[in-house]
């Protein structure tokens, strides 16, 4: 499968080649899936589709039409972890205080979004956009979500997220929320985001004042410095999941639970699950709930 590698602001991180795994059966779907930090494909990827989720019966045998395509993240310097150079889709801070420093994040979740709409193009031409689903765990959770809520092609078949959470949350329901109230942040306002865009044309380009979610997301792509060639919402056409273990001590639940209010505030589609005693990871159960909620998402064949 072709790809292309997007070449970001200033200096360009290298994506090592996918680990492809091939379908049991005739080729009909393909899974993108992103590990957490610190990881690669190899040691990600294989361990999760041969789970045992009933019995026997492996992820990967639930759904035998699917290729499973596992990224391996950029190497970047850590700002945390003494700027040590490791595997992570973006940088960020403390997750205890998820909104400081975000700034650290924008350069990556950049050049990932911009590298994750390159393989669900790539995924689209091959199988077609309703047979498509995007998901993550952990920091690759957090990247999965930012690249769908920015993807402007149609809406995938689904996404999904374990254990994850949703950069620049805070921002993005403060913009919705204040549009609730009918008050426009003075401070999104100011940060580049000029008065007309806060308008969308009808077809008689009569000026029509766009939804607190339409902001939140124009506020999302102007953070990421991200062109919008043709602005999309299709996101909300996605159906997702999201599981979170209740006892995760490195990604809280709460940052999970926050995440699911924040998505249903910009009018996406959201099935949320907890699994108490679980940690950060993921589980034979949660990956059971998985494989129930995308064969009901998708309406995909099992055989």
């Amino acid at each position: 499968m072709a790809v292309v590698k997007p070449t970001g602001q200033g200096k360009t991180s290298s994506y090592p080649d996918p680990l492809i795994i091939a379908p049991l059966q005739d080729h009909k779907h393909t899974f993108i899936i992103l590990h957490g930090r610190g990881s690669n494909a190899t040691t990600f990827g294989p361990p999760l589709i041969n789970s045992n989720i009933w019995d026997t019966h492996a992820f990967q045998s639930v759904f035998p039409h699917a290729q499973f395509i596992f990224p391996t993240a950029s190497k970047r310097r850590a700002q945390i972890y003494n700027r040590s150079i490791i595997n992570q889709w973006f940088d960020n801070w403390s997750l205890s205080t998820p909104n400081a420093r975000t700034e650290l994040q924008v350069e990556g979740l950049r050049e990932t979004s911009a590298y994750v709409h390159s393989l669900l193009r790539s995924a689209v031409d091959e199988v077609g956009v309703g047979n498509v689903v995007l998901g993550g765990l952990s920091q690759g959770c957090a990247a999965a979500l930012v690249a769908l809520l920015t993807w402007e092609g149609e809406p995938i078949a689904a996404g999904f997220g374990m254990c994850g959470w949703l950069p620049f949350r805070v921002q993005m329901e403060e913009i919705c929320a204040g549009l609730e109230d009918g008050v426009v942040d003075e401070e999104y306002a100011a940060d580049g985001v000029d008065d007309d865009d806060l308008f969308e044309r009808d077809e008689e380009g009569a000026g029509k004042k766009k939804d607190g979610p339409t902001q939140a997301i124009d506020f999302l792509r102007e953070e990421l410095g991200l062109s919008a060639t043709n602005p999309s919402m299709s996101f909300q056409g996605v159906p997702l999941f999201l599981g979170h273990g209740v006892e995760d001590e490195k990604v809280p639940v709460g940052l999970g639970r926050e995440t699911v209010s924040c998505l249903k505030r910009l009018k996406a589609s959201v099935e949320w699950r907890e699994y108490e005693e679980l940690g950060h990871w993921y589980s034979g159960a949660m990956l059971r709930d998985l494989a129930d909620a995308l064969k009901g998402m998708t309406g995909w064949e099992s055989t």
